[in-house]
């Protein structure tokens, strides 16, 4: 690869919710647009990390298809050379590599990963092994295609920054085996961001939006109607400051809405605050918003429904047998380096 790569994905277990389109779908497009010819673009579907929490199996393989097409009717060109789009299964090396980062990874590493503890709190009946070690097959995500720049929200920073620790200590015990990407901090300023993205809750805005919260009146999903989309901002919890300010520490639900409006307008967020600073009129607030997601779900919809599935399998199945080349080798050099196959002179 003599490119730089900017490696994204998520998870197919759910419906992706407006949250996911703004800090993952959305990014990743610009960049594609910003970085055209000087980047190569690896968006794949962790299709093995979404049974790392309770999932319909049996929906699981067309859901996996189905983000493709999200990514696809956000604006991704799956017509560039430099973009390749891939299911994580379908790749054997994403599970072999994280064998051997595992051993290489401390079981205190793990126990502090904020994820972990708020996932298994959220599914204290079914906390699995694949929940508390799915940062390493993250590791392993990055790692194997040289990632430099891993577009992710603020609740992926620990995992970003253990892939970083975990390549460092591979290579300093066996030499120049792994790219590694780039920190935290550098990764915000490379996609033009101050701070990870914050979306939050619609029910409970301490907690991000999350497409696994079984609440359906904390998210607005992409498959959701305008009206219901509508239905449910309108619902939105917000406080009893009673005027809108852009507040993250005292009014966090507000705070998410505004953000939520300049994004969706494409207009700068400072403008979207001064328009709305001050305005005691939560209602009013709430509707401008509402009605700029609702004419969102209408345009983005039509284009999801225009997508033409056999177009969608032969770029698939182009950009794993690619993947699977450029994967394989970083494997290999893995596998050299720990004993597991001879050297080659």
């Amino acid at each position: 690869m003599s490119k730089p790569v900017i490696l994204t994905g998520i998870r197919s277990n759910e419906e992706p919710t407006l949250g996911n389109y703004l800090g993952a779908f959305l990014p990743i497009v610009k960049m594609q647009q910003e970085f055209a010819g000087d980047y190569q673009i690896n968006m794949f579907v962790p299709d093995l990390h979404s049974f790392t929490t309770p999932v319909d199996h049996s929906s699981l393989y067309q859901n996996t298809l189905n983000n493709l097409k999200y990514f696809i009717a956000s604006g991704l060109n799956i017509n560039d050379q430099d973009t390749f789009i891939y299911r994580q299964s379908y790749i054997p090396a994403h599970s072999e590599l994280t064998w051997i980062l595992d051993c290489f990874t401390y079981v205190g590493e793990m126990s502090r990963m904020t994820q972990f503890k708020d996932k298994s709190n959220e599914h204290s009946e079914s906390v699995t092994v694949g929940l508390f070690n799915y940062p390493v097959l993250m590791a392993a995500d990055i790692l194997l295609y040289g990632a430099k720049y891993v577009p992710v929200g603020e609740d992926q920073f620990q995992h970003l920054e253990i892939t970083r620790d975990i390549a460092t200590r591979f290579n300093n015990k066996f030499g120049d085996i792994f790219t590694i990407p780039d920190a935290t901090g550098d990764q915000t300023k490379f996609i033009k961001r101050d701070s990870g993205l914050r979306i939050r809750s619609l029910t409970d805005p301490t907690k991000k939006m999350s497409k696994s919260n079984e609440d359906p009146k904390s998210k607005i999903l992409l498959s959701d109607t305008p009206d219901e989309a509508i239905k449910k901002i309108m619902s939105a919890t917000t406080d009893s400051v009673g005027a809108v300010n852009f507040d993250w520490d005292n009014q966090p639900g507000i705070t998410s809405l505004l953000q939520i409006l300049a994004m969706i307008t494409g207009r700068p967020r400072d403008e979207v605050n001064a328009q709305w600073q001050g305005n005691t009129m939560y209602g009013e607030f709430k509707k401008a918003v509402a009605e700029a997601v609702a004419g969102f779900l209408t345009d983005f919809q039509a284009r999801l429904n225009a997508i033409d599935d056999d177009t969608l399998m032969n770029k698939l199945q182009a950009s794993e047998a690619a993947m699977s080349e450029v994967a394989n080798a970083t494997l290999l050099k893995a596998q050299v380096a720990v004993g597991l196959r001879p050297k080659v002179n």
